[in-house]
């Protein structure tokens, strides 16, 4: 369903998790409600989301969650993504349904699967709002949302005050959005144990990509990589051969889903204020009546 309206609407979704776990680090545990439960998590997370209603009014929010570390379909594909990520701190792991029900309270869906990560119910909102004719803002500082980014696509680090279009990705990452999967896809990422091609860094995928314009391009003419202006070319092309499995693999798990199963239309993300009565009593739940003054 369309937006109705002579101006594009301008869809916010934000990426919450990096949000709560900036949280968490930044405050003190002290942070206490009356039943002793940590709160410091669910504080700070609940103070950005005041800032962001306040600073960028949205008129259509949602807010997207990591369900599972070691459940995700990627899982089935290669079971050590992800694999050497510490388990959640129990202090924050306690927090996050209190950091859900925060979304909720102020008006907003939180969505969270356990086979899909929070980066593909954002790219399946994304393109759902682009096809019904809206701009889209992504609320994240993780680098792989990235490939989301087009004309009417920004990437925004909150925390940083940073908005990247497709030349701000270009600028930081060194590739076109597009070419985000196919860059993890031979570089690899080691926060997400996504292995890429042993022996080949960014530097090199890089200039491969400003050579060729896909993984696909790439592997259709590898004896081009030794006429290529970086160091160690024939040596990169032995590398690249090698590891022509691992690079699809990686590829294929860095690409952001835009077919997760979200039953939400743009219609459903309208933001219309918060709920008063569930924002009152999960404060007071807490012991922050402080924070929702906050609020309007």
């Amino acid at each position: 369903m369309g937006v109705t309206g002579s101006e594009r609407a301008t869809v916010h979704l934000i990426d919450s998790l990096p949000y709560v776990f900036r949280a968490f680090h930044s405050l003190p545990s002290s942070m206490r409600a009356p039943d002793g439960r940590p709160i410091n998590a669910v504080h700070g997370f609940a103070s950005m989301l005041a800032r962001y209603l306040e600073e960028e009014a949205p008129t259509h929010l949602a807010l997207c969650f990591d369900e599972s570390l070691n459940t995700s379909f990627r899982n089935d594909l290669y079971p050590d993504y992800k694999s050497s990520r510490p388990e959640a701190d129990p202090e924050l792991a306690e927090q996050l349904a209190l950091c859900r029900r925060v979304a909720t309270a102020i008006g907003a869906p939180a969505l969270a699967d356990d086979r899909y990560e929070a980066d593909d119910l954002i790219g399946t909102l994304c393109a759902r709002a682009l096809d019904a004719g809206c701009d889209v803002v992504v609320t994240t500082n993780d680098k792989d949302l990235g490939q989301l980014v087009g004309p009417h696509v920004t990437l925004y680090d909150f925390a940083k005050g940073m908005k990247l279009d497709a030349d701000g990705v270009r600028a930081k990452l060194g590739v076109r959005p597009e070419q985000v999967p196919d860059l993890l896809g031979l570089a690899g990422d080691a926060v997400d144990d996504i292995p890429g091609v042993r022996g080949v860094g960014a530097k090199s995928a890089i200039a491969l990509l400003d050579a060729f314009d896909d993984l696909d391009a790439v592997y259709a003419d590898l004896e081009r990589v030794e006429t290529l202006p970086v160091r160690g070319a024939k040596s990169l092309r032995r590398k690249l051969a090698e590891g022509r499995e691992d690079a699809f693999l990686s590829r294929d798990l860095a690409r952001i889903s835009t077919e997760a199963p979200v039953s939400l239309e743009v219609d459903d993300l309208r933001w219309s204020g918060v709920d008063g009565p569930a924002l009152d009593a999960l404060c007071e739940e807490i012991g922050a009546e402080r924070l929702r003054r906050r609020f309007p």
